[in-house]
């Protein structure tokens, strides 16, 4: 599930693409899914009646039905900005769950002890290009 809280200036780049997906080839109806969903986490299967092409009128009515909301450009970044920060420790947490199963390796870990290594042991260091 994606987002329905946007600002305005995102309403209008989504209905600028949606119109571009509808005039578009069959590539490039894939690559404005694929933007709507990177950048804006739009995804028009949240709205659309499946089978039925989701165009600009159909985000216009969403709005007005008030599925998707507008609001100031303060709060969507802020709303971002805590997004992206759960999913910074979302992913922290699943790396730290992989490494305690043996699944992943903390690679970080790793290079702090090669570079302790070769601090202490200079001469084993190898030959740099």
């Amino acid at each position: 599930m994606g987002r329905n809280k946007f600002s305005q200036r995102e309403i209008e780049i989504i209905g600028k693409l949606l119109r571009r997906k509808m005039a578009g080839t069959r590539f490039q109806q894939k690559m404005v899914r694929h933007t709507l969903r990177t950048t804006f986490e739009f995804n028009i299967a949240d709205f659309n009646i499946q089978g039925k092409a989701f165009g600009p009128e159909d985000l216009e009515e969403c709005v007005r039905r008030g599925r998707i909301q507008i609001l100031d450009d303060a709060t969507i970044d802020a709303m971002k900005q805590r997004h992206a920060e759960k999913r910074q420790r979302d992913e922290a947490l699943r790396q730290a769950e992989a490494v305690a199963s043996g699944d992943a390796v903390d690679w970080q870990e790793v290079q702090r002890q090669w570079d302790e290594y070769y601090k202490n042991n200079p001469e084993e260091q190898p030959a740099s290009e």
